[in-house]
């Protein structure tokens, strides 16, 4: 598929330069003639850093300690004439303009801010600086100054403004001139030359996109061969980004079947995971209304036995309804791991004890015996909250997969790195097709008679022993039981690991 030239990406890179020369053009040009202005102003304050009190001198201003207004008229007068670009004012002690040489109309200000003034008086090498203009509200010009009468004994200032309004006029028209030829000479050729470079760099560049491009549509369009992908995906290939880039998509290509595969996987779980939560509380829920309902409506026709019955059925159902929600909640807080274990030592052989103890009178009830086979003491690193629900739902899960009669074996096992706890039951085991699958939420293998709920112990055992860097497997074969260990790191080798970590 051909598209239009100006959506591909050589027609953008040649217009996104094109305004990046023009921008920046425009920006060497305006800030060439910036500094060229704040240069000038420098020089031209440097050099006429003493005209102020020259003038004073030279023009005999200062007459028996009094400022000679008469010589200062005569003054302004001559320097209209001879140099207009200077404009002459004095000024009082507080800033205030007493005379000037420019008509009335023109001047904005009555007063001068002497900040500027002292700084100069202070420190006469502080160039360029500006003072306020008389002859704007807001611009501000170099300038000379000195006091009058003098220094010792002063009672105003001599302020002379270098680039007055004939001197910005003036400049105005040069500088329009200027920027016309230079500025706009200098900007065309520059543009033209960074453009042409340019625009043979990006098409190199953007060729072998272009091929790119069009493997992306063939792949697309289901016709790439693998040929090519095994071809183009050697990780070997020379050449810079671009080639390296197109070896990726090519090994990316080839893996895109099986994440879809993997996708679908993940989708279909989704889903049965939807109605299996759905089945799940449905039933207690519908139990529940159903024994509600018969009491309501027969009340009067029930014994006391009967109504107790039901009501302990509709308690029973409850409390199954309101374990699966807590596990439910239980579940998707340690897969968004909201729940964070709180590590600390302690011998998992003496919780196994308490666990089993605590397992005693369901499994006598069941028919089931509780048996620790072997123990080895050793000290663990771990969450002893989280450890002693992983053994919960390990034991529970035992007794209630082992027929009447039979003994579930417990060990406690220790080596180099960590400790296991072994739980094997004597129930039906597991198929080689389900293992995988054992830890999943609400999984339940084909075939299998489905009393009470499929339930979530084993998958909150798992995420709970991932959390505390441990692990929960399991092992099988049918008919003969199933052994589920959980290891769980040595107090000094997960300290150490959470040390360099």
């Amino acid at each position: 598929m051909t598209r239009p030239l100006f959506q591909t990406l050589y027609a953008r890179l040649a217009l996104g330069l094109f305004l990046l020369l023009v921008i920046v053009g425009g920006l060497f040009t305006v800030l060439s003639l910036y500094s060229v202005r704040e240069y000038s102003a420098a020089v031209s304050q440097e050099l006429n850093r003493d005209l102020a009190s020259n003038l004073v001198s030279d023009r005999n201003l200062v007459t028996d300690g009094q400022i000679n207004h008469s010589e200062l008229k005569r003054l302004f007068d001559l320097y209209m004439s001879i140099n207009p670009s200077i404009e002459i004012y004095l000024l009082d002690n507080d800033g205030r303009i007493l005379s000037y040489s420019a008509s009335p109309a023109k001047i904005k200000r009555k007063h001068v801010s002497l900040e500027p003034v002292h700084r100069l008086l202070e420190n006469p090498d502080a160039y360029p600086l500006q003072g306020d203009d008389p002859r704007s509200h807001d611009r501000h010009k170099v300038f000379s100054v000195t006091q009058v009468p003098d220094a010792e004994n002063p009672t105003g200032y001599l302020y002379v403004v270098l680039r007055g309004e004939e001197y910005d006029f003036a400049e105005s028209m040069v500088h329009s001139d200027r920027l016309l030829q230079m500025g706009g000479g200098a900007l065309a050729i520059s543009l033209f030359v960074g453009l042409l470079a340019g625009l043979l760099f990006f098409r190199l560049l953007t060729r072998r996109l272009s091929r790119l491009t069009a493997r992306v549509e063939a792949f697309e369009a289901g016709v790439k061969n693998a040929e090519d992908t095994d071809a183009a995906g050697d990780a070997g290939v020379p050449g810079d980004d671009v080639d390296y880039l197109s070896a990726r998509f090519d090994q990316m290509a080839a893996r895109i079947a099986g994440q879809l595969v993997l996708l679908k996987d993940k989708d279909h779980q989704r889903r049965q995971l939807v109605a299996q939560v759905s089945h799940d509380l449905r039933t207690p829920l519908a139990s529940i209304q159903g024994y509600l309902e018969t009491l309501g409506m027969k009340q009067q026709e029930l014994s006391p036995d009967e109504r107790r019955r039901f009501l302990n059925v509709a308690l029973a159902e409850t409390l199954r309804l309101s374990k699966l929600v807590d596990e439910l909640f239980e579940l998707a807080a340690l897969d968004a791991r909201e729940r964070q274990p709180f590590a600390e030592p302690f011998m998992p052989a003496e919780l196994l004890h308490d666990v089993v103890q605590k397992h005693r009178p369901k499994a006598e009830q069941a028919g089931v015996t509780l048996n620790i086979v072997t123990v080895q003491p050793a000290m663990v690193h771990a969450d002893i909250a989280m450890t002693e629900r992983v053994l919960d739902n390990l034991i529970g899960n035992a007794v209630d997969h082992s027929p009447a009669g039979a003994e579930v074996k417990l060990s406690v096992t220790a080596d180099n790195c960590g400790v296991e706890i072994c739980v094997r039951d004597a129930g039906e085991g597991i198929g080689q097709q389900d293992i995988d699958h054992v830890f999943d939420p609400f999984y339940q293998a084909p075939g299998a008679s489905r009393s009470g709920h499929a339930g979530l112990g084993l998958a909150i055992a798992r995420r709970m022993a991932e959390l505390q860097q441990g692990r929960v497997s399991v092992e099988s074969q049918p008919g003969e039981g199933a052994e589920f260990r959980f290891w769980l790191p040595l107090a000094d080798s997960a300290a150490k690991e959470s040390t360099e970590l």
